[in-house]
């Protein structure tokens, strides 16, 4: 199955993108020039667009094989990037595999092999073994958030699969973070860095501390209702600590979706899409919230529980203020705690007064039926409007994949919208619609 090129401005367009930032200007420029690219920015500066667009328009449209392979450390990251291009429209098959699903979907996937490959070491190595698609003309490799991906325990399986890539002849590695060794296996000599790391990138964020005297999760909530009706998230550091903020939260009748590596993957991705479509507007999390993970502008993350290291700090307060927008990172201390060398200017927030509160709008309905069924957003919305009878104001964010499908609708509407809808007909299948 051929592929159809787009162009950049078509592929800005449908993303609404205007403007390109200086960063994304010189990465599009140098990557297209270069054989090797070590991108170093900030988060949430627009490193996968950055990367993205050079890469897009160097593929073949004529092929029908893998042409560019993306290695990334988490299943988040890999759903993420996928979404990206998909949003991008730029004309090329793109799909994701990851550990953590069945190994079945993949196989289904890749029967019409994607012209981008986007996947985690450990499902790639696996694909590369059983020979599922033919590595030759694999010619650009990107390596994104590097300085997790060539850690020590991917290294292994790392150098497996770029031993077995002799047709490169572009390899791109981003990362917000510097200092990590990039090993001789990569391949990046010669190479150009392109590093906005200390550049004066204006920041719109505010370090704000918080004081507990007594009891941490009833300050957590003092701080919660003086920030009022916001989207962020609350760093812990522990899968126990989230259990307990959750539990504490959940006594109080505050929303609240929870992301670990400890939860299975299907969990994780409902809680996101929660979160995303503002069932949640609170999500508690360890440090896997911290990257590579596709979520709205946030206004706020409070730090429940502080990192252990500078690295991890400065990537859960990437959460917010991210490109031109403002945003507030709260640290949460002890009356007595000291806090690290790196918390710097941060002042101390009154958080006596308590913004005006709304309950919950929005619940999330799930459908048994997505994109290989031949059902579009275009249909569910159909369905909402015609048999459920809501208007286009009481439609939330429609979340389609590729077997199944997320809908957010007004709380008080929910149980009468699955009494209604569920096991009707969409398209040519009976979906069931449930809760989520």
């Amino acid at each position: 199955m051929a592929n159809t090129r787009k162009g950049q401005q078509d592929i800005l367009a449908k993303l609404n993108i205007h403007t390109l930032n200086l960063m994304q200007e010189e990465a599009i420029s140098v990557i297209a020039s270069n054989t090797n690219t070590i991108l170093l920015s900030p988060t949430g500066t627009g490193k996968t667009l950055a990367f993205l667009l050079p890469v897009i328009q160097a593929l073949d449209p004529n092929s029908n094989e893998v042409q560019a392979l993306i290695l990334v450390p988490s299943r988040e990251l890999a759903i993420q990037i996928e979404q990206v291009i998909r949003n991008m429209g730029s004309g090329f098959k793109v799909n994701a595999v990851y550990g953590g699903r069945p190994m079945s979907k993949d196989k289904i996937k890749l029967k019409h092999v994607p012209a981008i490959l986007i996947g985690t070491p450990g499902r790639i190595a696996d694909h590369f073994a059983n020979e599922r698609f033919a590595k030759t003309h694999i010619k650009t490799l990107i390596l994104d958030e590097f300085d997790k991906s060539l850690e020590v325990g991917f290294e292994y399986e790392m150098r497996g699969i770029i031993n077995q890539l002799t047709a490169l002849n572009k390899r791109i590695l981003t990362s917000a973070t510097q200092g990590v060794e990039i090993p001789e296996f990569v391949r990046m000599d010669p190479v150009k860095t392109i590093n906005y790391l200390k550049k004066k990138i204006a920041s719109k964020l505010e370090l704000k501390t918080v004081v507990a005297k007594k009891n941490k999760s009833e300050t957590l909530l003092d701080l919660i209702l003086h920030i009022g009706n916001q989207p962020g998230i609350i760093f812990c550091n522990l899968k126990d600590s989230i259990n307990k903020v959750s539990a504490f939260l959940a006594k109080n009748k505050i929303p609240h979706s929870c992301f670990s590596g400890g939860m299975e993957q299907r969990d994780r991705e409902r809680s996101l899409i929660k979160f995303r479509n503002g069932t949640s507007q609170i999500l508690i999390a360890t440090d896997l919230a911290a990257r590579g993970i596709d979520i709205p502008e946030l206004k706020f993350i409070i730090h429940y529980e502080l990192p252990k290291a500078l690295e991890e700090f400065t990537h859960r307060n990437g959460r917010t203020a991210r490109v031109d927008a403002k945003g507030t990172a709260y640290v949460l201390k002890w009356e007595k705690e000291n806090l690290p060398d790196f918390i710097k200017k941060s002042k101390i927030e009154d958080i006596s007064k308590s913004a005006p509160r709304k309950s919950q709008y929005w619940e999330t309905l799930f459908i048994s039926g997505g994109r290989k069924d031949k059902i579009s957003k275009g249909d569910i919305a159909g369905l909402f409007f015609k048999q459920g009878n809501v208007t286009r104001d009481q439609l939330g964010n429609i979340e389609l994949k590729q077997d199944c499908a997320f809908v957010a609708v007004p709380l008080t509407m929910a149980n009468d919208l699955i009494e209604k809808l569920n096991n009707t007909r969409l398209k040519k299948k009976k979906i069931r619609v449930t809760l989520t």
